[in-house]
């Protein structure tokens, strides 16, 4: 997808975001904490959610962690960083910036350097990711950790077949992003984490039609529903249950934090 393309996608579906990834109660405390644990975060730490939309786990990591620092709510899309609330959450402070603008020192933060970042499903939107993932790494303090999370090269989704083909076209290889990180001068690893998904069909329909996935956004409206009718004949339960497993690809600067 273009940048303006994607941008327009995410505003189109700002005010419907939550309702759309929230899929059942335990799945976002679930990401959260996994984040939180991955990049050992403590209240201390200056951190930021790298295209973090709503701030759904932007959120949920400030009421686990309780932050003496706001978490920077970083992401584009004015709309989506509305939905935080006026004023904000306590512990949370938008940001209207895009990875690049991070990176290349376009946007002003409150913090020179930071602990810990985060990019939850947003790497694939980045256009040159070496270069920006390398100014993001420099962003970080001694010892800052970067985390990619990221879905693997293939998924397990119920989705119809040619968008199942299509997000093979298109998603990164998660091995290639910790070759980025580790060529950014950060101590890279690669490890997976895996979430059962228990969703009622008829909502994960509505959420394909709503075009959750930024994927979803490059089919037509006949596409969609054809592709619809598809996952119908293929699914006819009443529940789905499907794994969304999660490539973390994490980066540690050298040295230790004061």
């Amino acid at each position: 997808m273009e940048r303006g393309d994607v941008r327009g996608h995410y505003e189109e579906l700002a005010a419907e975001y939550d309702e759309h990834w929230v899929y059942g109660p335990d799945y976002i405390p679930w990401m959260s904490g996994q984040i939180s644990e991955a990049l050992r975060l403590s209240p201390t730490n200056r951190i930021a959610d790298i295209g973090s939309g709503t701030g759904l786990f932007a959120r949920e990591v400030a009421r686990q962690l309780q932050p003496r620092h706001p978490i920077l709510c970083v992401d584009p899309s004015e709309k989506m960083l509305r939905q935080l609330g006026t004023p904000p959450p306590p512990g949370l402070t938008p940001i209207v910036a895009s990875a690049e603008d991070i990176a290349e020192g376009r946007a002003d933060l409150p913090y020179e350097q930071v602990d810990a970042m985060w990019l939850k499903e947003s790497v694939h939107h980045i256009t040159d990711q070496p270069r920006t993932l390398r100014g993001l790494a420099d962003r970080l303090a001694a010892g800052g950790r970067l985390l990619v999370v990221m879905l693997p090269a293939t998924i397990q989704y119920p989705l119809f077949q040619a968008a199942l083909d299509r997000f093979e076209e298109l998603q990164p290889d998660p091995a290639h992003i910790q070759q980025h990180l580790s060529a950014a001068g950060l101590d890279a690893g690669l490890t997976h984490v895996e979430h059962e998904l228990r969703i009622d069909r008829d909502k994960y329909i509505g959420m394909v039609r709503a075009r959750y996935m930024s994927l979803l956004s490059t089919f037509s409206d006949s596409e969609i529903e054809k592709g619809i009718e598809e996952m119908r004949a293929a699914h006819p339960e009443p529940v789905l249950v499907f794994p969304d497993r999660f490539a973390f690809v994490l980066g540690e600067r050298p040295g230790e934090n004061v």
